[in-house]
């Protein structure tokens, strides 16, 4: 298959999980595959580090992951056998609010109902419809455009969906469910009353029932390590140390897959793209960024709720009104006091992740694009907020403002760990509206990141379907 002319028939740019997935593709179908990848080590945002004490492993970005054991295109892989394992944690998340009630997301509908008490039934007749056809119709919504294998379900789901997430709350009666519906919305990274923000969050409570929000045992690099371990048996190359910052740089190929956004594809390649193109690449949309803190603490944290005790991800924001406050606020620039905390404590399900009696614990905020200032102080306030005493239990902390993030990893632009804003007027045409969202304007040349359909999430169904295109397109008939 491989095309004589060229010294590779593919190339991807980028070795996160989209980056791996199309790699993986074109590689499976016999052609010839080179990788490569600007820092020392494969991963994206799949990175594991020792960055606060010696033996405490702490995820960089990535940390739990509802929908990499569910992803269509990872599930064919048999990364089990090198070296993949996931654990689930008793409870895949849990919400404490300040009047010392919570909220808990159970691997189990019935049982993620019967605490939810009066609004049980109401999550559940939510939920069960997109629990009973969640294969078929995962399938659907991570892809681009396109006609559907199940078009009735998908339909009863986009009606749904579609709708702002400040909508669908009224489904439920209790400040407990409530809540609960926003700390799950609110991974969409943008204000609830936006379209489709309900989307991520209905995606989110379906996987925790089907697949279960799992742990990488030994951390999120091991995902990325066990991929390119599969990549590398097929016969493909990787590279490392290999920033590319022009396409003379790289071999001869007949097809160029970029695991990269727009920003940095302009700078590689935008003298080869039509004006048309590279203008709609310029105005691409990027959302809210993350302040994000690794805890090394004593002892675990001390939640007063029990069931955050239990619970691999815990949502500290309070309320619906809250967190629905804070995010809205973020998005226009200002600096919340009270801001929604994502907190992940992977260590008490994964002893290998922290020496014994102690704990690795991840969290971060939502903060305005490109912001720099300082959050510890305010997010510790809120971790202390529903665990009294957690400052005490810290014996080390690692910290990364937006602009550190982008400098670890140059596709977190202002922080954005999405790839770009995901709302609606980019959800169908990240990065630019087009017959296939892959193809740049330059025959060869494909986007196969989270900036192209269908967004952020360790799923590699970006790279899976670029890298899908672009084999029909240039491989199929050859």
């Amino acid at each position: 298959m491989k095309n004589r002319s060229t010294e590779y028939d593919a190339i991807v740019v980028g070795s996160g999980p989209n980056g791996l997935a199309s790699a993986i593709y074109l590689q499976q179908k016999g052609l010839s595959v080179l990788m490569v990848e600007a820092k020392d080590s494969i991963g994206g945002g799949l990175r594991t580090e020792e960055i606060t004490l010696p033996g405490f492993k702490h995820d960089i970005c990535s940390a739990i992951h509802p929908l990499a054991a569910a992803s269509p295109f990872f599930k064919t892989l048999p990364l089990q056998d090198h070296g993949l394992t996931f654990i689930q944690p008793i409870y895949s998340a849990a919400h404490p609010l300040a009047n010392g009630d919570s909220a808990v997301l159970a691997p189990s509908l019935e049982l993620t109902a019967h605490k939810l008490g009066y609004d049980g039934e109401n999550y559940r007749d939510l939920i069960q419809p997109f629990i009973s056809h969640w294969e078929s119709l995962l399938a659907d919504i991570l892809a681009p455009l396109h006609v559907p294998n199940q078009p009735i379900n998908l339909a009863k789901f986009g009606l749904k969906a579609m709708q702002p997430a400040s909508w669908l709350v009224e489904k439920f009666e209790t400040e407990k469910a409530k809540a609960l519906w926003a700390g799950m919305a609110a991974h969409s990274i943008q204000p609830l009353q936006n379209w489709a923000t309900s989307a991520i969050g209905l995606v989110l409570m379906t996987a925790a029932h089907k697949e279960g929000w799992l742990i990488p045992k030994g951390g999120s690099s091991n995902i990325a390590k066990a991929l390119s371990s599969y990549f590398l048996s097929l016969g493909g190359k990787i590279e490392t140390n290999f920033y590319v910052k022009s396409l003379n740089q790289l071999p001869s190929a007949k097809a160029i897959l970029f695991d990269l956004t727009p920003r940095q594809i302009l700078g590689i390649a935008g003298h080869r793209f039509s004006s048309i193109y590279r203008w709609q690449l310029e105005k691409y949309r990027y959302g809210m960024g993350v302040f994000k803190i690794d805890w090394a603490i004593e002892g675990q944290v001390p939640f007063e709720s029990k069931e955050a005790r239990l619970a691999g991800t815990v949502h500290l924001g309070n309320t619906w009104s809250e967190i629905t406050q804070s995010e809205l606020d973020t998005s226009k620039g200002k600096q919340v006091e009270q801001p929604f905390v994502l907190l992940a404590q992977q260590s008490l399900f994964d002893r290998s992740r922290a020496p014994e009696g102690k704990n690795a614990v991840w969290a971060y905020c939502h903060v305005p694009h490109g912001s720099t200032k300082d959050m510890t102080e305010i997010i510790e306030k809120q971790v202390e907020r529903f665990a009294p005493g957690f400052r005490e239990r810290i014996l080390a902390k690692h910290s990364f403002n937006t602009a550190q993030l982008e400098s670890y990893n140059a596709n977190y632009i202002g922080g954005d760990i999405n790839g770009g804003i995901i709302d609606l007027a980019q959800l169908f045409t990240r990065p630019a509206l087009r017959s296939s969202p892959y193809r740049t304007s330059t025959k060869g040349l494909y986007i196969c990141s989270s900036s192209s359909p269908p967004g952020g999430g360790v799923h590699g169904m970006c790279g899976y379907h670029a890298a899908e295109r672009a084999y029909k397109d240039l491989f199929i008939n050859a």
